[in-house]
């Protein structure tokens, strides 16, 4: 079952912290929401000492008045769990609830997410909380629904207490059944690693070397995955039996964790927190046509993975930042608006900004709200009332209408973490999906994120007439299998360097490499190597030229070796000493073709591959684009809707090859040339 938005309609509104501020704001506060045109606020995930003050003793006086006023101005609330923050007489009490890093070091009471999921204690708690602020607020007409905890494994996603080391042993007593199974899973043979009791078994530790048992170090991962959702189950469970008019979501998206099982066995819909300005600081200067905050598109892509509708529960309205880290400049006249039909585009259909008004005090006070700390009119203000007034012209109109697209970029959480600590594949991973979501969205061809799970289907692949599996190191037997069905029926797949050769233990199989993809592929390896210096970095030449004809083959080299007379080798390394020898290669099989290139994809090869296949853009036939703007396309029933969003600060201009209905301004658009503006949006119906 597919998890989505309810209902039919777009719910915008704000983030709000009513224990923040003197209860004489709060009146003004929610009329003044209401003017802007919101309908939803949530509210208490960093609360627990306002509903819990002292062990055992549960008050819920400030946030009834919250809630009850908030209701009156006719807006709905979303509680949140409290969890994310312990208070200090629980930290002080029970220390063993805190989190230690890697070196068994204990973290100490303050900030926030400084718990760790596997304590009893703090799990007893955390229970005992959510019973308490479920069954008080389960049949109160202003709360429709409730947020778990607040952004699960961010701060800190790797967990040493006391308390995780038993936990993770429980957990592979419980995998591998016998010590000689997880000997053998783990190859503990290596190195005289071998484990003769459960009590030598922990999380990895310190050791002489920054080095460790790398089958090891990926059921850490698959642990910390399974313990987080543990944690959160503990939650919606109680939700579910106490409050079950009330749906159920989580905000964020981080590290070691299966948001798509978080979400499947526990969510209504998935949330997720989109601050595309943190671009200005993360992103990779020396790169060529930078995606910037262009490339949120590709985590929001990511996220339609998991809700195919989906709630965005913090959207960026200020410059960033905490006192002493993560400064973010101001967004520019036009920005919010941009970055909010961002999310839109590509299948929010709840979306509130963070924040109301900026914090006075403590870490976030330069973290940015649509208010100011002086409470007076200003262009954050005026621009959430654009966009309200907008929304509420065709939010119901696009509410509960999916992303359509033609191609997919296989995607798993085995060869996430795995690729992590093993430099061989890891790196290519990221290199390769940000070359090939900057390629396809500079040629205006949406794309999807297809996660392959155990439950993936034959059904779930043929959507696509591309998908592009950048480099799959871990692979199955039954997705080796799935991958030859869908390329037999006729699918298109590209695979990447370092494929197909481990099992999911992390073990590399006695087969030539591509291992179980092989035979799809028609190759063998006859050498390989990493390519570490970027100056001597090997060249593909394309066999049939063009202006591409010499490309950088980045980060490894796979030299192929055609094993049938039906592979056709479409470019040749241009370099060391295995200049000549085939760099890509393109096999039929069944009614398909299986691509493999022995690299790192670079933005030129994909768009070398794109032009080869013959995709097209979302805008053939009703449209030109530059390559400034994304164009995104979401459907419904019969209907299409077409957004088109200009990331840059100048005027671009578009040429419409139809009439075209424009439903922000509400006017028919003619044929001929169309001026988007600086940071513009247009929403056209098709």
């Amino acid at each position: 079952m597919e998890k989505t938005i309810p209902g039919e309609k777009f719910d915008l509104g704000v983030c709000y912290y009513p224990e923040q501020w003197p209860e004489a704001m709060w009146a003004d506060d929610y009329r003044r929401m209401r003017e802007i045109g919101f309908t939803i606020v949530r509210m208490g995930e960093f609360a627990w000492n306002f509903f819990e003050p002292e062990e055992g003793v549960f008050t819920f006086d400030l946030f009834d008045r919250a809630i009850d006023l908030a209701h009156e101005h006719g807006l709905q609330v979303i509680l949140g769990t409290p969890t994310a923050t312990p208070p200090a007489w629980m930290t002080y009490k029970y220390p063993e609830i805190l989190n230690a890093t890697f070196e068994g070091v204990q973290y100490q009471h303050g900030l926030r997410r400084h718990y760790n999921y596997s304590s009893p204690i703090y799990r007893d708690y955390c229970a005992k909380i959510t019973e308490a602020m479920a069954t008080h607020y389960a049949n109160h007409p202003g709360v429709v629904g409730w947020q778990i905890d607040n952004e699960l494994n961010c701060e800190v996603n790797v967990f040493y207490a006391e308390a995780d080391h038993k936990a993770f042993r429980t957990w592979v007593q419980e995998k591998y059944g016998s010590l000689d199974a997880l000997n053998q899973a783990w190859g503990t043979v290596f190195w005289n690693q071998s484990y003769s009791d459960w009590e030598q078994v922990h999380l990895p530790r310190p050791a002489p070397t920054k080095s460790a048992n790398p089958h090891q170090a990926l059921d850490e991962k698959r642990f910390i995955s399974d313990n987080t959702i543990s944690f959160a189950r503990l939650q919606s469970d109680i939700l579910r039996q106490l409050a079950p008019a009330q749906w159920i979501t989580t905000n964020g998206m981080f590290g070691h964790l299966d948001s798509h099982a978080l979400t499947d066995e526990l969510l209504d819909f998935f949330s997720y927190d989109s601050y595309p300005n943190f671009t200005t600081i993360w992103n990779d200067a020396d790169r060529r046509d930078p995606l910037m905050d262009r490339s949120y598109s590709n985590q929001l892509t990511k996220i339609r993975s998991i809700s195919p509708t989906f709630c965005v529960m913090e959207q960026q309205s200020g410059p960033g930042g905490w006192v002493n880290t993560m400064g973010q400049s101001a967004p520019k006249p036009g920005q919010m608006r941009l970055w909010t039909y961002q999310s839109v585009a590509h299948g929010a259909d709840m979306l509130l900004y963070f924040r109301w008004r900026t914090a006075t005090f403590g870490t976030e006070i330069y973290w940015h709200g649509i208010n100011d700390y002086h409470n007076r009119p200003n262009r954050r203000v005026a621009e959430a009332t654009t966009i309200s007034r907008e929304l509420g012209k065709i939010g119901e109109l696009i509410a509960g209408s999916r992303f359509t697209a033609e191609v997919a970029i296989l995607h798993d959480y085995d060869n996430e973490w795995d690729g992590e600590f093993d430099i061989w594949h890891g790196p290519l991973t990221k290199e390769s999906e940000y070359s090939w979501g900057k390629a396809l969205q500079f040629s205006h061809i949406p794309y999807n994120y297809l996660y392959v799970q155990e439950k993936t289907t034959l059904g779930d692949l043929s959507r696509y007439k591309v998908l592009i599996y950048p480099h799959p190191a871990i692979m199955s037997e039954e997705t080796a299998e799935l991958l030859k069905q869908y390329v037999a029926g006729g699918g298109k797949l590209i695979f990447g360097a370092r494929s197909g050769y481990k099992d999911q233990r992390g073990h590399c199989r006695m087969t030539p490499f591509p291992g179980l993809v092989a035979e799809l592929c028609g190759i063998t390896m006859e050498d390989f190597t990493l390519v570490l210096n970027e100056a001597t970095t090997p060249h593909m030449r394309w066999i049939d030229g063009g202006d591409e004809a010499s490309t950088p083959a980045r980060l490894f080299n796979d030299i192929l070796h055609p094993e049938n007379d039906n592979v056709q080798t479409l470019a040749l390394f241009d370099g060391d000493y295995y200049a000549g020898k085939p760099a890509l290669t393109r096999n039929p099989y069944g009614s398909g073709e299986a691509y493999y290139f022995g690299a790192a994809f670079s933005r030129e090869i994909a768009d070398g591959l794109i032009r080869r296949l013959g995709l097209a853009p979302a805008t053939t036939g009703w449209a030109e684009l530059p390559p400034e703007v994304e164009v995104a396309i979401r459907v419904k029933q019969d209907r299409r809707f077409a957004f088109i969003l200009n990331y840059t600060g100048k005027p671009v201009k578009a040429n419409l090859l139809q009439e075209l209905e424009d439903l922000l301004e509400g006017e028919q658009v003619s044929v001929g040339e169309l001026e988007i503006a600086p940071y513009g949006v247009k929403v056209f119906a098709l």
